[in-house]
């Protein structure tokens, strides 16, 4: 489980019970079966001899069978148990940014709309000149995927930033994977036309008289 075995002590297990945990069982054994395929069985005979040792009484004809006092689990069950937990975190982190994209386009499209309406005159120039509406749509398309990736570099060179500041002092591993930060782009790029594709299409089609009027 990732324990640096540099810190493992071992001791004998009754010096354990008696000094350490004040108890007279043993609170844990760890078994390993022959072959992967023998554990279904190794489980069941573990069972028969736990039950045999603990005194519980089988089925018979007229009484129930004790319940189990005692609890086996299998690298199998552990294993989907932790798969099921990182399913759970990987939904909840999505969830989470998600969210934050949501958010930061939403910030985006505000700043756009904000220097739409701070350049309407500039705009108008630009289109009383000659430059058509998709020029004038390019244009904001291209300053909103620009803030964006811009977004989307600061936040790639901080959490590299602090995956190598967690590995230098917490002496945690950490693998960076070349097309988490390749997604990052891609997903920064699609944000950035989403949310300023509106205030750009609103630009697009103002009138170009009204534009030069605008104050």
């Amino acid at each position: 489980m990732g324990m640096d075995q540099d810190d493992l002590v071992l001791a004998p297990y009754t010096a354990v019970m008696k000094r350490i945990l004040a108890q007279t069982y043993l609170s844990g054994i760890q078994c390993s079966a022959i072959t992967e395929g023998a554990t279904d069985k190794a489980t069941e005979e573990i069972s028969t001899i736990l039950r045999r040792n603990h005194k519980l009484k089988e089925a018979t004809e007229t009484t129930e069978a004790d319940e189990d006092d005692f609890t086996i689990r299998s690298q199998e069950e552990l294993a989907s148990m932790m798969n099921s937990t990182t399913d759970m975190l990987t939904i909840l982190l999505g969830c989470v940014a998600g969210i934050s994209l949501v958010v930061g386009g939403i910030g985006i499209m505000n700043i756009m709309y904000v220097s739409v309406t701070e350049r309407t005159r500039e705009i108008g120039l630009r289109m009383s000149v000659g430059a058509r509406g998709m020029d004038i749509l390019n244009q904001f398309l291209i300053e909103a995927i620009l803030l964006s990736v811009t977004g989307g570099i600061i936040g790639v060179v901080l959490g590299i930033g602090a995956s190598y500041s967690i590995k230098l002092f917490a002496h945690w591993p950490i693998a960076i994977q070349a097309w988490t930060i390749v997604m990052s782009f891609a997903v920064c790029t699609f944000t950035g036309v989403f949310f300023g594709w509106y205030p750009a299409k609103k630009a697009a089609q103002l009138d170009p008289i009204e534009a030069i009027r605008y104050e």
